[in-house]
């Protein structure tokens, strides 16, 4: 029994980046003996252990083969037999396909290093093509090593490009699609991983609407923006990347996504408003139409959802600052309004929804609204 190290911790430790998870392959072993030395078995398609103390995952060697379409499409061979080199080369990209032995020594014989080296993104072997997934896998990794400038070579670019072609993308589940795009949101630089779907025509399949040149430009820039907040939650940035597009594209988008419910509110109400507040005259703002916007947004029952909305819509290309310090000078002022006290005053049923709505009204019209201008 032979155990390495394998993939990013390899690859972070090179680059000399902080190692986070570590993951094992064990060549030689079959499932009963590891389970004879005290790992627990966790992987259902695959022999996968988790070691008794570390609780580090612990990988039998083994080898893919391709059977149908998409993600899902394969079968696994795991045996004693198969070799470490075979393993690693199943593996997407020759960065990650390195591997240590418990001695500390480099196994590359993919070259991986030479490609660390020279910032460079190149599939390990043809069997690349075989899972769409790996295309967002790429690009994804583009976003993280931009800084360092890495790039997708022209090889795997143009391999990338004939998967598109023959149809492979469309066979990914949203599912998948969407646990990718997630992480992507969060990586160092993740415009690069739209870059890259866009560079090899997978955005034209995943999501179309922010493909074109105008829009993707401005999809980019509210991205980069949310993205510099550095408490930006997963639904301030899908909602950044839908902002240029109109409503119902917006929710027809992310539900075919199937994105959290919280990513499709929040996207679905930042579309809706961006060409509301488009229409507000900060010069002489009208009380009604910022009261509307708020019962909108619901600020009264969700005040987080409403600092959400204006924080992405605050990166919208299209928006006015001053419209938006309207907006949040009206919450507040009408916000304050007591109910209670309406109560003490005689307002019940109707009549007292009515005389909430007239006092936050004046409220706000005290407050941002300026008719006698």
């Amino acid at each position: 029994m032979q155990v390495y190290l394998v993939g990013g911790a390899v690859r972070d430790d090179l680059l000399g980046l902080e190692v986070k998870d570590r993951d094992w392959v064990v060549v030689g072993a079959t499932p009963a003996e590891m389970q004879a030395n005290g790992f627990k078995q966790v992987g259902a398609d695959f022999p996968v252990f988790l070691h008794p103390h570390t609780r580090e995952e612990y990988a039998l060697a083994r080898t893919e083969r391709k059977q149908g379409r998409g993600y899902h499409g394969f079968t696994v061979y795991s045996a004693p037999d198969v070799t470490l080199e075979q393993d690693l080369r199943r593996r997407d990209l020759t960065i990650n396909a390195m591997a240590k032995t418990e001695s500390g020594q480099l196994v590359d014989p993919f070259h991986g290093l030479s490609d660390l080296k020279n910032r460079t993104l190149r599939h390990v072997s043809d069997a690349f093509a075989e899972d769409p997934l790996r295309i967002l896998r790429t690009a994804r990794f583009a976003a993280r090593f931009r800084p360092l400038e890495f790039n997708v070579c022209d090889q795997t670019m143009a391999l990338m490009k004939t998967m598109v072609d023959t149809g492979e993308v469309d066979h990914l589940v949203p599912e998948r699609v969407w646990q990718e795009l997630q992480r992507a949101l969060h990586e160092t630089v993740p415009e690069a991983f739209f870059d890259v779907l866009r560079d090899c025509g997978a955005l034209d399949v995943l999501i179309p609407e922010i493909a074109p040149s105008g829009t993707f430009s401005m999809a980019m820039d509210a991205l980069r923006r949310i993205h510099k907040q550095a408490d930006a939650t997963t639904a301030e940035h899908f909602s950044a990347l839908l902002s240029p597009l109109g409503e119902s594209a917006a929710v027809a988008r992310a539900k075919a996504l199937k994105a959290p419910n919280d990513c499709q509110n929040l996207a679905q109400l930042v579309t809706a408003f961006v060409p509301q507040v488009g229409n507000i005259d900060p010069q002489r703002p009208k009380a009604e139409t910022l009261l509307d916007l708020l019962d909108q947004a619901d600020v009264w029952r969700r005040p987080e959802r409403f600092s959400q909305l204006l924080r992405v819509l605050g990166c919208a290309p299209t928006t006015e600052p001053g419209t938006l310090a309207l907006l949040r000078a009206a919450a507040e002022a009408a916000t304050g309004v007591a109910p209670k006290d309406l109560i003490a005053q005689g307002y019940s049923g109707k009549a007292l929804g009515s005389a909430i709505r007239d006092e936050r009204r004046k409220r706000i019209d005290d407050t941002v609204a300026h008719p006698h201008d």
